[in-house]
This record gives structure tokens, sequence and C-alpha cells, in this order.
């Protein structure tokens, strides 16, 4: 099977920056927390594990769901998997923070941070992917022949 022809615009400079900034906020202000947090090393070591579980599962279902898009071969096997690797961590996050002994905003503050840095990853991932679909000779001339 051949994968099908999808046309990708080039993704704006003003979205690459933003989806950095968001990842990189994300991951930040999440990594900070941690360092700066009061738990035991062992609490530290269980979110910072869950954040680095989610990051690559979050691209790894991105790729496979443009795959899909685009008609490139997806084993419904791995495509479940990446749908459960992602659902997985955030499960993680949310048991840990409801039997952690944190303030409620501390408890917000680690969720907020883990999806900004989620939602950053993806939209890194998929300008990553449209920048390598769309020559950027092609995108400065505007000419897509």
């Amino acid at each position: 099977m051949t994968p099908a022809a999808v046309i990708t615009a080039r993704p704006s400079a003003a979205f690459i920056y933003t989806s950095w900034f968001a990842l990189l906020a994300g991951v930040g202000a999440f990594l900070v927390g941690l360092v700066n947090a009061t738990m035991a090393l062992n609490e530290k070591g269980y979110y910072f594990t869950v954040l680095l579980f989610g990051l690559f599962a979050v691209v790894s279902l991105q790729k496979t769901v443009r795959d899909k898009l685009e008609k490139i071969p997806v084993t419904s096997l791995y495509y479940g998997l990446a749908w459960f690797a992602t659902l997985l961590p955030i499960v993680l996050l949310l048991v840990g923070l409801w039997h952690a002994t944190l303030l409620l905003s501390e408890k917000g503050f680690y969720a907020m941070a883990f999806l900004l840095a989620l939602f950053g990853a993806i939209a890194v991932q998929k300008n990553t992917r449209d920048m390598r679909a769309v020559p950027s000779s092609v995108a400065a001339t505007g000419d897509n022949e």
C-alpha cells in the first residue's frame, strides 16, 4: 500500500516558537516544581518518570495517528498500545496526585504543567513532521508543483 498524497502546509514561525515554548515551559515548570518539592526522592522519581513516559507516549501517538491519516500502514496492536501508553501516564499522574500530601494548588500546578508539556510535545512533533513534508524552498516560493 502506498502512502496517500497529503497536502501539508508548512507551520508558521509563530506556531513553531509557541509549540517549543509550551513544551519547554511545561517541562521546565514541572521540573522546577519537583526540585523545590519537599516530597521524598522516590516520589520525585515517580513523577519524573511519569513525565518522561508521557512525553514519549504522546509523540508516538501523534506519529501513529498521522501515519493512519496518511494511509501509512500501522498495525492495530501498535495503534492500541500508543493510546494505552498515552492514557497510562495521565492516569498514573492523577492517582499519584490524588494520594499525595500536597496542597490542592500544588496538585493543580503539577497537573497543568504536565498537560502543557504533553501538548507542547505533540505540537513540536507535528511541526517537525510538517517541516520535513514541505521543503523550505517550496514554502518560501509558494510553489507546490
